[in-house]
Formats: structure tokens, sequence, C-alpha cells
């Protein structure tokens, strides 16, 4: 039987199936194409996860995640190709009645072949990528590696782990070029106790081949390469030591730029971390914001060490570690340029949770005015003289504000011989224990110069009978109690000026070791000041910001607004006290007359007049005792002076007019010394050949009789 020609449609229908095919092969690419991008997708982050976290049941978590996304990236695909596949065979229905049902047959059977052949190619693809994602994974989880962050191993560091390292080494802030001398460090190694039961030594900063060297040192324990991510570069010390922060929070809360920090490792146990540090010396090295960071991070991880087994911190550095972080009486050893510290584990964790700089306060503005310490009898309040007894009255002022104040801790002064033992009477009289020192000279100052011997200050770190010290300046007084500062750790003071802080209050923390120290660089350090408190702010820049109203200067500054100046003159006068320390700058209240500040007479000294605060200090002066008063008489010398300014003020034409007041001061008319006509040293003043040599004639009042040591 001869069989009936084609149909006019069958080429059509030809063409269509031909164009099906084509379509099925672009489906294909486009399904491969999908799914390698998605394989793609997800494995990068399973690989990264496990190079991170190293846990491998944590990763099949998330790969049976990916197995999910899959599936539905499937049934998305299945629709859409079985959307694809009826449009087509919906168009050639309209194109063809002929056949109709015998192509809606085909239609339904070829559909159908179609979700079946695609399901079963998905699948296949599907189960070898995952296998391909898990075997590529087994195979680097059972690769040689030293351990990133916490993943154990005594072998050679792997590709990805060296080039992990080297990519985070790229910042050259923390590049640090000190050599390591494995002598050395074998010696360091020998005074390292307990090293046998080691079971991890963390390395911050180095390179795999100091790794490799340390696995001969100390073989039997894991080495831990400690992962640090780099501090943006916005971060710079002046954003961490700003000179100003809103103190009493009017505008904003002061808050300091957030640090990355390394994620310690639960196990192993790390008993020993090293840590090399960058020190540039041809720059600020000392204010090194990389170098400040590897040390913070070094003090962290070993802080973070749980029970009570020893853990030491060894840095590598050519310049000297934090000293008030890393603390000289905890060096263990140190040999060229490596330093092993045992810390105090529990001061070490009440260190790191200080700001990090000096961008928030350590103690609130409204801080406690009573505060119980333990160790209150080795803590105490010092201060120093030397050079002169101009500051006598002000140091038995002082010593008399503190006990107003409510404190009961020691009071001690250092004085050296140029303080006589009248004054040294009137002092111990006074509630002052005697430490008689020798003084230390500035050598980049000049002879006779007011800094030529300030250098004496360095003294206060020999007084190791105390754990802590309150330094104040002798022009102070302490208006309400400041004893909560002795729980803040060294050195905690107020801002100055730009990145500096002001130590006329400032906790200290007496130790030989740092005395040394400071000693070991009097030659090397330049004072931006000239002065003790530019040497010291140059070795302790890890400074901790207090409130100033605990060291509140009594300074108009040329840009302070008129509200301004009214709120410090009435902080000045304020009965209670709302400041906590009142710090005379200028010329003293004890060597002016008690009628007015005497600042107001002198041009360039008038930023630093104010009566009130002046009426303030002759308050307390009024409630010593009189055979203490009287170590604040006026000389002949100090009358002749105030005359003199007031005698210019008067030439100037001065506008307060203060140079007009009468003087009722009975000091005016009280002499103490052989010589009193003050008035006939007008006639020579400003002769040079002009000396005053008169003396005390005095005898010192009864005093307490305390025990002296040399220090």
């Amino acid at each position: 039987m001869r069989l009936p020609s084609p149909s006019p449609v069958e080429p059509r229908h030809r063409l269509s199936s031909q164009t099906d095919l084509t379509l099925d092969y672009l489906m294909d690419l486009e399904i491969v194409f999908a799914l390698l991008l998605s394989c793609f997708h997800f494995v990068l982050p399973l690989l990264a996860f496990y190079f991170v976290n190293g846990d491998l049941a944590e990763m099949f978590v998330l790969a049976t995640a990916f197995d999910v996304k899959t599936s539905l990236l499937s049934s998305y695909l299945l629709i859409d190709i079985r959307t694809m596949r009826f449009d087509s065979d919906d168009t050639n229905r309209r194109r063809s009645l002929r056949n109709r049902d015998t192509k809606d047959l085909e239609k339904g059977l070829h559909g159908s072949f179609q979700y079946r052949n695609w399901t079963g190619k998905f699948s296949t693809l599907k189960v070898v990528l995952i296998l391909i994602v898990l075997g590529t994974v087994y195979t680097l989880s059972r690769s040689p590696a030293v351990h990133i962050a916490d993943h154990p191993s005594n072998n050679n560091s792997s590709f990805i782990n060296r080039w992990t390292r080297e990519s985070t080494a790229a910042d050259p802030r923390y590049i640090s070029t000190a050599g390591i001398n494995w002598d050395h460090m074998s010696n360091i190694v020998e005074k390292l106790t307990g090293k046998s039961e080691y079971q991890g030594v963390g390395f911050i900063n180095l390179n795999d081949d100091d790794i490799d060297q340390w696995k001969e040192l100390i073989p039997d324990c894991d080495h831990i390469s400690l992962h640090l991510d780099h501090m943006p570069t916005n971060i710079t010390w002046e954003s961490l030591y700003p000179e100003w922060i809103d103190e009493e929070e009017q505008f904003e809360v002061p808050t300091c730029p957030s640090l990355p920090w390394i994620q310690v490792p639960g196990k192993p146990r790390i008993d020993l971390v090293v840590v090399k540090l960058p020190c540039n010396k041809a720059g600020k090295w000392s204010r090194d914001v990389a170098r400040l960071h590897l040390q913070l991070a070094a003090a962290r991880v070993a802080a973070s060490s749980k029970g009570l087994h020893d853990v030491h911190v060894l840095l590598i550095t050519d310049c000297f570690p934090i000293p008030n972080l890393f603390i000289g009486k905890e060096l263990v050893a140190r040999q060229g340029n490596l330093w092993l510290y045992k810390p105090n584990l529990h001061q070490l964790r009440q260190k790191i949770q200080l700001p990090v700089g000096s961008c928030e306060l350590t103690v609130p503005l409204k801080a406690k005015d009573t505060f119980y310490s333990a160790s209150a009898k080795r803590e105490a309040y010092a201060t120093i003289l030397h050079s002169a007894n101009i500051y006598v009255c002000g140091a038995i002022t002082a010593a008399q504000s503190i006990r107003m104040a409510g404190s009961t801790r020691d009071l001690v002064i250092l004085v050296d011989d140029s303080i006589t033992e009248y004054h040294r009477g009137g002092l111990a009289a006074a509630g002052w224990k005697i430490y008689p020192i020798q003084r230390i000279r500035n050598p980049k100052a000049e002879a006779e110069a007011y800094n030529e011997w300030n250098y004496s200050k360095f003294r206060l770190w020999q007084l190791t009978e105390y754990d802590k010290i309150i330094f104040i300046d002798a022009d102070m007084l302490i208006l309400r109690n400041i004893d909560f500062l002795f729980e803040m750790p060294e050195i905690s003071a107020t801002g100055n000026n730009a990145t500096l802080f002001n130590s006329g209050v400032m906790v200290v923390e007496p130790s030989n070791s740092t005395f040394q120290l400071l000693m070991d660089h009097i030659n090397e350090i330049v004072s931006y000041n000239g002065g003790d408190q530019g040497y010291l702010n140059e070795v302790y820049t890890w400074w901790h910001r207090i409130p100033k109203h605990m060291n509140f200067l009594k300074h108009f500054w040329e840009g302070d607004e008129p509200e301004i100046k009214q709120m410090k003159t009435r902080l000045f006068g304020t009965d209670p006290p709302i400041l906590y320390v009142l710090h005379y700058l200028g010329n003293k209240p004890w060597i002016c007359f008690r009628d007015y500040d005497c600042n107001w007479n002198v041009d360039i000294l008038q930023e630093f007049a104010s009566d009130v605060a002046h009426r303030t200090w002759w308050k307390v002066h009024d409630a010593m005792p009189e055979n203490l008063q009287k170590f604040c008489l006026l000389r002949s010398k100090q009358k002749a002076q105030l005359e003199w300014d007031r005698m210019q003020a008067e030439k100037g034409n001065f506008t307060d007019g203060h140079w007009k007041i009468k003087i009722k001061d009975k000091r005016l008319e009280t002499c103490f010394e052989d010589f009193c006509y003050w008035e006939s040293m007008l006639w020579h003043w400003g002769d040079k050949n002009w000396t005053d040599n008169s003396t005390n004639s005095l005898s010192p009042p009864p005093a307490v009789k305390t025990p002296l040591s040399l220090l």
C-alpha cells in the first residue's frame, strides 16, 4: 500500500524538531554553566570556612545547605525547561491543525522524556560536583600545615598557609626588620619554666623560617601561627589619642576605634606567646599604631589563658616594649632585642579591658569619692621638692587639702639637699614622710635653667615599698577625695595638648627596673618641652585618660568664650566642690598677697589670674595650724617683687584695676629675716650685681619623727 505523501506541514515539523534539538543543546550548556557557577559560588565559602575554622563537622553542615540550594536550583531549572518545551509545542499546534492528536501525543511523550532526561542529567552532575568538593576538602584536610589560628600541625606550612601569611604581611606598618640571634634565643628559652609541659607556642607576626627554627628549640608542642587582621589605614595615633574628647557627653559619647583581635584557639593551650614588633627609629616608633596593636594583641592572647599555669610573652624588638603593659618587674630575661616576660595574668586581664587609647575615659566623670582597698598600706600620695624652698608652703597646704578631702593614705615627699632642715621640719609636721634623694640632672638643660634638675622626678619609681603612687605637683589643692585613682593602672593622667598627658597628677607603679629604663635613655630621648613631662610622654605613650576635673588647670585660654570663662570661674569656687583637683599655674597663691591674685599685675600672666581660685586656696591655708601657716610667710625679696609688678601695672594702667587695691595681708608687715626693709630693694631692682643672702631665723616647728631613707 502506498503511503500518503507527506503533508506540506511536515517539513515545518521536522524543522521544529531540529530547532528543539538545538535548544536542547543550548539548555544543556546553560544548565551546566549554571551548575558550575552555583558550585563556584558555594565551594569557595566552604573552603574559606575550613581554612579559617578548621571544623569539618561544621563544613559538612554547610555542604548540606549547599545540597539544598542546588536542589532548589534544579527545580527552578526544570520548571523553566518544561515551560520552554510547552511553549514551543503550543506554537507548533497553532501552526498546524493537521495531525493534532498525533502531535499532542508526541508532545506529551517528548515532554515526559525531556523531564526524565534532564532530571537524570542534573542529579548526576550534582552528585559529581559534590563529590569533587568533598574530595578536595578531604585532600586539603590531610595536607601538612602549620596551625593558622587553631589548626594544629607540626609539619611545614602548606601553600595556603604561606599565602595567607604573606598576603597579610603586605602592610608595611607591620613589617619588622628585627633580626633574631638564635644563640640568644636559646639562652632565653632556657629561662622558661615548665617548658617540658608546654602544649602550644603562639606566633604573631613571624615568618615561616622563624617558626621552623622554633620547632627545633621547643619540638614537643604545637606551633600555632596566630592570625591578626591589620587595622584600617585611617586609624592613626591621633585618632587613638585625640587632644580633646567630650568628657561631659554634652554632644556625643566618646568612643575609641574598633581594632581587630586574634581569635584565640580553645586547643591547644598556649603557654608562650612570641611576637615580632616593628621599630622605625627614623620615625615616631613609640607612637606607631601597628606596634601598639601587636603588643595589645599579644597581651590579649596571654590574658585569655585559663587555669593556673604560667604564660610567658616574648617580644622581639629593637625598641623597648610598652613599659606599663609589660612591666619591668615582670621581665624574666633580656638579651639583645629579646624581652621575656612572665606577666601577672590577673593584672594583664584588667589592662586589656582599658580603652585602647585616650579616646575614652578610664574613670567616669562622676567617680565614687570613697574607695576601699585591701592594699591601702602600700599606696601613697607623693610629691617632690628640689633646688629651692619656694614650694614648701605649697606642699604643706597640699597635704592639708588631702586630709581635708578624707584620705588617710601615706604622704611621701622626696627632697634634695637644697631643702633645709627648717623646712623639712615643717613638711614632716604637715604629715609628709621625708625621703632625701640625690638630684638627677637633665643632660639637655642649660646650667642654672629651671629644668636643670627636674629629671629628679624619676626617683618616684624607686619608692618600691609602695605598689602604687598618686603623684601630685606641690602647687595643687585636692578638693575631693581621689583615692579611687589607686585602682587605676600606670600611667593614668589627664590630657594636656595634642596626644600628650599632663604629669601634674598621675598614677605611678614603682619599680627599680622601670627607674633603670628611664635612666638608660636619658641621653637619647628628647623631651618636647625640655622637662620631665616631655620625657615621660616619650616613654609612656600608652596612657589612660582620667577626667580633667581631676587635674583642672587654673587657666583661661585665649580662645575661651565668655560663657566658658564664667563656667571655669564658677568651678573654681563651688562649695561643695565639683572639681577634684585644682592646679595653680602662673604665680602661686602663697607668693601673692592674699588680697587678690597677683597674676593680674603681670601682662603675660593674666591668663592664669582668678580671684575666685585664689580665695579657694586661702581657705585651705586658713584651716591649717598656725605653726604651719608661718611656712607661707613672704620673704623681703618676694614683697619687693610684688610691689614692682604692681607699679608696672599702674604705669600700664591695666584695666582690671587690681593694682589699685590696698593690701591688708598681715604678712606685709611680718618679717622673719635679718633684713626687713624691702622697699629699699626697689632702688636696685634689676641690678645684676644685687644679691639676696638673707637666711631664715625662725626655729623649726615641732615635727613628728619619721625614718628617712636615702634613695
